[in-house]
């Protein structure tokens, strides 16, 4: 049975020009922050310009006084050895005047100190405040699009869709991130495991000519270092499997599946101790929801002893009523986050996980003081109910 009521074109119009409206308005008010932004960027540009300048003036003046006190010290050091030949007022001229060049040159130091951070704070400031007139920019070009979109003649939207081959190019994009997949398998076997089984061939032959030409002894030592050969390319491709997919993450769940492969970690990285806690009782999650778990925690460790060099990793999982939150710790190396890029240890790719899951994730970590990752991802809203 078909209803009979009619639909109110005249409420969907509406309802349609508010929309388009209120688009409209958030355009305005993002070209109006970035305009501010612009100005206050060029504002601060003009005094990162002034204050580079003071800097070199005071290095000059710097220079030029540290050279008059190293003279004025050497005077001070001349009356003072020889005070029989200079009056009483003339040492104290010279003491006060290597004093004064000292205070001089301290004072002038420390203020050089002081612009040096001033000038460090605003170049910091000046690149998120780029960063925020690029993503202001590149908001306005998208909404720019939508309402061109919808205020264009609803009736062509079909045309539209089809010439734009939405589902083609969605399609192409799965292949060809399947392709870049593939690719990154075969070179990883390829460099890793294949490498190695060919060395284990030629190994192989080596320790038959060995046993046949030096003896049984001079074999068995080729033998032991052909195990270790193998043990490496075993471990290649246990890693290359847990990249793929742990087979005991749908069986057995996030915590006993990463206890598994800490442990794994910590066999084939000989001292490196990963401490791991769960708090409150795991709870079951979609497939997708554990994956990235799993891969949050796996990119983390990797980086700790990858890049961060770390000994010790900590790593804790809280499960709340909604959400669980993950911190992951090294007494690692570090890094400068000012002048580490987002691409860099696997950044971008635990951010799109985190996105794509509506979590939140912090990085603190300086130079020498190691890193702590924290993510915090809410449960699907079926898992509240």
């Amino acid at each position: 049975m078909f209803s009979n009521d009619k639909v109110d074109i005249g409420s969907l119009d509406v309802i349609f020009n508010r929309m388009v409206e209120t688009i409209t308005n958030s355009k305005t008010d993002i070209f109006v922050i970035s305009e501010q932004s612009r100005r206050s960027f060029e504002e601060m540009q003009a005094e990162l310009e002034l204050i580079k300048l003071k800097i070199k003036y005071l290095i000059d003046e710097s220079d030029d006084l540290e050279k008059r006190t190293k003279l004025a010290k050497e005077r001070l050091v001349e009356v003072s050895r020889y005070f029989d030949r200079y009056t009483e007022e003339q040492v104290r001229v010279a003491y006060e005047f290597a004093n004064e060049l000292q205070l001089k040159l301290s004072l002038t130091r420390a203020e050089e100190k002081r612009l040096r951070e001033k000038r460090d704070d605003l170049e910091r400031r000046l690149k998120t405040l780029y960063d925020t007139i690029e993503r202001a920019d590149h908001i306005v070009s998208q909404v720019n699009v939508v309402l061109n979109f919808l205020t264009s003649d609803l009736k062509s939207v079909g045309a539209a869709l089809e010439k734009a081959k939405i589902k083609q190019d969605f399609g192409v994009k799965i292949i060809s991130a399947q392709e870049k997949e593939r690719k990154r398998l075969s070179r990883e076997i390829h460099d890793g495991p294949a490498q190695m089984m060919a060395n284990v061939l030629m190994r192989a032959d080596l320790i038959e000519r060995t046993y046949r030409e030096r003896g049984i002894e001079s074999a068995i030592k080729e033998i032991k270092e052909l195990k270790g050969t193998v043990r490496s390319a075993l471990s290649e491709v246990r890693r290359i499997i847990y990249d793929l997919r742990p087979m005991a993450l749908d069986d057995l769940g996030v915590v006993p599946t990463l206890k598994k492969y800490l442990s794994t970690v910590m066999e084939y990285n000989p001292g490196v101790q990963v401490h791991f806690q769960s708090y409150s009782n795991e709870k079951r999650l979609p497939s997708d929801y554990e994956v990235s778990i799993f891969r949050l925690v796996q990119e983390s460790v990797n980086n700790a002893i990858k890049h961060g060099k770390a000994l010790d990793i900590w790593v804790k999982i809280e499960w709340l009523n909604n959400c669980v939150n993950i911190v992951v710790k090294d007494n690692g190396t570090g890094f400068d986050k000012d002048s580490i890029k987002e691409q860099s240890f696997g950044i971008i790719g635990m951010r799109e996980r985190i996105e794509l899951l509506k979590g939140t994730m912090e990085i603190t970590s300086s130079v020498g003081k190691g890193t702590i990752v924290m993510f915090k991802l809410p449960f699907p809203d079926n898992e509240l109910e």
